[in-house]
C-alpha cells in the first residue's frame, strides 16, 4: 500500500474511532454505562464485533471514552481562545464545556473503580491535560484585563468539580448557575 493509502487509512480509522467513541459517550449519557454494547453499536452504526475488535472489554470502552472526552475538552480551550476576542468569554465557555464534561459523564468515574491503579493513572491524565488548558485561559484573561483573581488553574478546576458533584442525580440542583457565579467572582470589576 502506498504511503498516500496507508495515510488515509489511519485517518479513516481515527475517525471511525471517534465516532464510535462519540456514539459510545452518548449512550452512556443517555442509559449510563451499563448500556448493553449492542445498543453502543447500533448508535454507532457499526456491529458489535466492531467493538470488541476495538475494545475487548466494557472497561476498555468505559477508559476510552473518558479520555476521549477529556481530549475533546482540552482541544476546545485553545480553539475557544482563537474565536472570541475576549479571553474571559473563552475561559467562561470553556468552563460551561468542562461543565457538561463533569455532569454528563454519568457514572465514567464510578465505572472506572477507585481500586484500580489504572484510576489513578486516569485522574493524573485528567489534570495533567485539563489543568494546563485552564491555566492558559485564565491567564490570557488576566493579560487581559478581564479577570483578577489570583486563583490558580486547578483551584478553579477544583471549585467548578465541587459545585457539579451530584447535579447529575438532582434536577432541581443546576451546577451551571453556580459555576457562573464562580466565574462572575473570577473577572474584574466593571
Amino acid at each position: 500500500m502506498s504511503e498516500v493509502g496507508s495515510t488515509r487509512k489511519r485517518a479513516d480509522a481515527r475517525r471511525n474511532e471517534a465516532a464510535l467513541l462519540e456514539a459510545a459517550a452518548a449512550a452512556f449519557v443517555a442509559s449510563g454505562v451499563d448500556v448493553p454494547v449492542r445498543d453502543v453499536a447500533a448508535r454507532a452504526g457499526v456491529g458489535v464485533g466492531t467493538i470488541y475488535r476495538h475494545f475487548p472489554t466494557r472497561a476498555d470502552l468505559v477508559v476510552a471514552v473518558y479520555r476521549h472526552q477529556v481530549e475533546t475538552c482540552a482541544d476546545a480551550g485553545p480553539a475557544l481562545l482563537a474565536e472570541h476576542d475576549s479571553p474571559g468569554e473563552a475561559l467562561a465557555r470553556w468552563l460551561d464545556l468542562f461543565v457538561d464534561f463533569l455532569v454528563t459523564k454519568h457514572g465514567l468515574a464510578e465505572a472506572i473503580r477507585a481500586d484500580d491503579p489504572s484510576s489513578s493513572a486516569l485522574h493524573t491524565y485528567f489534570v495533567d491535560r485539563l489543568v494546563p488548558v485552564c491555566g492558559r485561559l485564565l491567564d490570557a484573561a488576566r493579560d487581559a484585563g478581564e479577570v483578577t483573581s489570583e486563583i490558580g488553574a486547578y483551584g478553579v478546576l477544583r471549585g467548578v468539580g465541587n459545585l457539579c458533584i451530584g447535579a447529575g442525580d438532582d434536577p432541581r440542583y443546576d451546577a451551571r448557575s453556580l459555576v457562573a457565579l464562580l466565574v462572575a467572582g473570577l473577572r474584574a470589576p466593571a
